[in-house]
């Protein structure tokens, strides 16, 4: 398959961005008919000087290729590859390639399901944090809220006997969504097995590698670099675990990339209707370019229903954990710079106040409304309870001043700050917390699950064996991906690539304030959050080595060359560190031996 599919000029590698500086005049912005697949500008083509004449022959105003005439710059086609690039959607791909930018995501996730879905029932047991989802997910089914259970509850669920719930209410901290997409999998096939626990994550972790695939191909604009980040994380180890195990935060990184694929999109329906809300204004008026007073601020967009998809998938992310609000705020401002850098490139001399009350006011109504209401819905079993936790605690506790808001509501909110402050004093010490510093290396991974069989059982062949679950990443894509991150920086800085950008983001918010709270437990997993973010970073270094369609043949076959070298040492790591991701039994010394670091154990 071709390794870049855009023409001309274009190719896999991300490059930067258009920046185009805000003129008083509009016609000196680059024309649409010779920018890259991306959005840069190429440089002006200065031939020999003309013969006899002394005179370069790029003097006229045609010959400049980085520049064009208002009427021309304000054409819809202009303004469109000026705005977005020459590959504007999956349509604009050469026919043979458009059923690939369908087909890549969809092999990577079914590689990545096949990882996740095999033997996702060993063991045959709760582990770790599976010890409240998966009961509180039973409970779910049952009553539609928390309710506790026995001293004995794991050895009956163990046994696949979970209906031995207690009638009295349980207090838990973390809201709904995560437990009811676990309750959804017990629902289909049961929740006295490990398959019906397991079920929702093994889809959702198989659903994030086709996201990532098919994100990596929109933002990269390379089938190439899609596949890429669709196989880094459909065979990195940590994501691996964290799929074939009953925690929340598999779905919440899920919901998270969601969002921010939602507003890539937005992005990119914000610029068209820009494009066409300017053409048509130039198309209106004598000069064949907007008046000057409809370049002071630029038109309005009207409804962007993209953003209303982020918001349900953020009030769906925050409704798996709170966590998720700091993706809330990155995101927000993410989508606003995005617009105030539209406004700028495409000619609007106030862009940054106008993008501000144009686009970023009606981004907020538009975005966190729906996001609340989609939180607070995520409680509708608890809304519907009459003795859930709390839920009766407004009415044995007045509130002058507040009793016009339902008791329900002021029940609700109680239970979200005394949940606030659990999570505020959360600071016992556990054997496998981890700083958020050790992440990016895998300084502490959490072991999800050790076991210890004898010679002649369960399958063990030697004196003692090991069987075990260690959410330890791929050193590749962990390793590498931190290397990228420092590439990221410069390209974001120095070249202002918006995609650089973008991905950094997402890591920030994910990885960045947990260090606001250095005494708080914290486990390693938690990194899942980010991870995709990091698949990406890593992917767009990779893309920067491949090189572009116009390089020379040499400069492209050694940076296939490296390309292909890393992912062949990132399947190799994946199969050697395999055994201690899904609990197979080995014998000891070598599970030793994929101990790399003495904070493995």
């Amino acid at each position: 398959m071709n390794q870049s599919p855009v023409p001309a000029a274009a190719s896999g590698t991300p490059v930067a961005s258009s920046a185009v500086a805000d003129t008083d005049e509009p016609a000196v912005q680059r024309p649409a008919s010779h920018l890259d697949d991306v959005g840069r500008a190429e440089p002006p083509v200065r031939g020999p000087r003309q013969a006899g004449t002394g005179i370069l022959p790029g003097r006229g105003l045609e010959h400049h290729r980085w520049i064009a005439r208002p009427a021309e710059a304000f054409s819809v086609e202009a303004l469109r590859t000026r705005l977005i690039g020459g590959i504007q959607s999956w349509r604009d791909y050469p026919a043979s390639l458009r059923l690939w930018f369908w087909l890549i995501p969809t092999i990577t996730a079914v590689l990545g399901g096949i990882l996740r879905f095999f033997r996702l029932e060993v063991p045959h047991s709760l582990v770790f944090d599976e010890t409240y989802y998966v009961k509180d997910a039973y409970s779910y089914l049952v009553s539609g809220y928390e309710r506790s259970w026995p001293s004995n509850a794991n050895d009956s669920f163990n046994a696949g006997n979970p209906n031995v719930l207690l009638n009295t209410p349980e207090y838990v901290v973390h809201p709904p969504v995560g437990k009811w997409m676990i309750a959804f999998g017990m629902w289909l096939f049961g929740g006295d097995n490990p398959f019906g626990w397991r079920f929702s994550a093994a889809l959702t972790g198989t659903l994030t590698v086709f996201l990532v695939a098919l994100i990596a191909m929109k933002l990269f604009r390379s089938h190439t670099l899609g596949a890429v980040a669709g196989l880094l994380l459909a065979i990195d180890g940590h994501h691996l675990v964290l799929s074939r195990t009953a925690l929340l935060d598999v779905f919440l990184a899920f919901w998270i990339f969601a969002a921010f694929g939602a507003l890539l999109l937005d992005r990119d329906d914000g610029r068209r209707r820009l494009a066409s809300r300017l053409a048509a204004q130039a198309a209106a008026s004598p000069g064949g370019t907007p008046l000057t007073s409809q370049l002071v601020a630029g038109p309005w967009l009207g409804m962007r229903w993209w953003r209303l998809v982020a918001g349900i998938c953020l009030g769906l992310a925050v409704g798996t954990k709170w966590s998720a609000l700091f993706f809330v705020a990155a995101f927000g401002v993410m989508t606003v710079l995005w617009d105030l850098n539209a406004r700028r490139i495409a000619g609007i001399r106030n862009w940054f106040s106008a993008g501000i009350i144009k686009d970023g006011v009606p981004a907020f109504f538009t975005i966190i409304p729906v996001a609340v209401a989609t939180y607070i819905a995520s409680w509708t079993g608890w809304f519907l309870s009459k003795d859930a936790y709390y839920r009766q605690w407004a009415a044995t506790n007045p509130a002058p001043g507040w009793d016009w808001l339902p008791d329900s509501v002021r029940s609700l909110a109680h239970y979200h700050l005394e949940a606030y402050k659990f999570h505020q004093g959360l600071s016992s010490d556990h054997p496998y917390e981890s700083s958020p510093w050790t992440w990016l290396v895998m300084g502490r991974p959490t072991s999800f699950y050790y076991q210890s069989p004898k010679q002649g059982t369960s399958g063990c062949l030697v004196e003692t064996c090991s069987s075990a679950i260690l959410p330890v990443g791929n050193p590749v894509v962990w390793w590498g991906g931190t290397i990228a991150l420092v590439i990221l920086l410069f390209w974001w800085a120095g070249r202002r690539d918006w995609r650089a950008g973008a991905i950094l983001a997402g890591v920030a918010a994910g990885y960045l304030p947990w260090f606001m709270y250095p005494e708080r437990t914290m486990f390693i997993f938690y990194a899942v959050s980010f991870e995709p973010f990091l698949v990406l970073g890593l992917t767009y270094v990779l893309g920067l080595v491949l090189g572009r369609s116009s390089d020379p043949p040499w400069r492209r076959r050694s940076g296939l060359y490296v390309v292909a070298g890393v992912l062949v040492l990132a399947v190799l790591a994946t199969a050697f560190f395999y055994p201690v991701l899904t609990a197979e039994v080995i014998s000891y010394q070598e599970w030793r031996m994929r101990m790399w670091m003495p904070s493995w154990i």
